[in-house]
């Protein structure tokens, strides 16, 4: 028996307020509406697997490795980490041990058992990283996390903060402007690009996930470690995620929100569903997202 969910249609209504020096800005009062039934895909009723979510995600993660190592060719171009000595040996019959020592001195260099020495056994550029997993298992560790976000228990004990009244699966429907006695009714996912993002923070907060926005928003930290240098400051938590059906408008103005994924149903993946492994994430969809979905499951 397929499970039934009613989809919401939002309605703005769009006013100007002046600024100052004159400007003026839009402002928007968001209102919901009970649009009309909508049948889940199958895929919404698997059962919790969180062993498989788990390794399905560490899967994907591990493919994404980048092989790194000692460069080609190391201690020839130029000297390694461990290799900056000029040196010499004593030879043999010393009573000492036969390594490497520094030009003029009797402190060892170079060898792994000194100080200051190379590594003994880095990371080879060779290794492989990737880790197998089978396509049935990709598929199915991808429905259960779906299931799991219908779930407000599991959303919630993953720290997700939302208004306790919400019903879980959010589907988006029609979007309704309001503006100057003029009324345009398009779907959500073609909704106009001028002042979109504030359009869809507004929207996500009349939804009474606004809370989960300002988490991830407030959550911005210096990440710990090397990575700070290396273009990945910040680390931001993970907030909503939203499902398309494809990258459109939408998808534009909800991408500047921190923390805020949006993906296409196509590409609906674990990893997307469940960060970490840690599956329960909070996901809204669009219509026309469950309806692609319903067509490819």
């Amino acid at each position: 028996m397929k499970v039934k969910t009613t989809v919401t249609n939002i309605v703005t209504i769009v006013t100007e307020d002046e600024m100052d020096a004159g400007k003026l800005q839009d402002q928007f009062e968001v209102s919901t509406e009970k649009g009309s039934k909508l049948d889940l895909p199958e895929t919404f009723e698997t059962s919790y697997r969180p062993g498989l979510i788990r390794r399905a995600v560490h899967s994907s993660r591990a493919n994404r490795r980048q092989a790194y190592g000692q460069r080609a060719h190391v201690g020839k171009r130029a000297p390694m980490s461990g290799m900056k000595f000029s040196v010499e040996w004593w030879g043999k019959g010393r009573g000492v041990a036969r390594i490497m020592r520094k030009t003029g001195q009797k402190t060892g260099a170079q060898d792994p058992r000194t100080r200051q020495g190379r590594r003994a056994h880095g990371p080879k550029v060779e290794k492989d990283w990737t880790q197998k997993l089978n396509s049935k298992e990709k598929i199915l560790a991808r429905n259960s996390a779906l299931a799991a976000t219908t779930s407000p228990d599991m959303v919630s004990s993953r720290g997700h903060k939302f208004d306790g009244g919400l019903k879980l699966p959010l589907i988006l429907g029609s979007y309704t402007e309001v503006r100057d006695d003029s009324k345009t009714t398009v779907d959500i996912e073609d909704i106009s690009l001028k002042c979109a993002t504030r359009k869809i923070h507004a929207i996500f907060s009349e939804l009474g996930l606004g809370a989960d926005l300002h988490r991830a928003k407030d959550g911005r930290k210096i990440r710990a470690g090397k990575g700070k240098m290396r273009g990945r400051r910040f680390r931001t938590p993970k907030s909503l995620l939203l499902v398309v059906s494809n990258k459109g408008n939408l998808a534009k103005a909800a991408r500047n929100l921190p923390g805020v994924d949006v993906v296409s149903a196509r590409d609906l993946s674990a990893e997307h569903l469940a960060p970490g492994g840690d599956a329960g994430r909070l996901t809204v969809f669009t219509q026309k997202s469950i309806e692609a979905m319903g067509v490819s499951n």
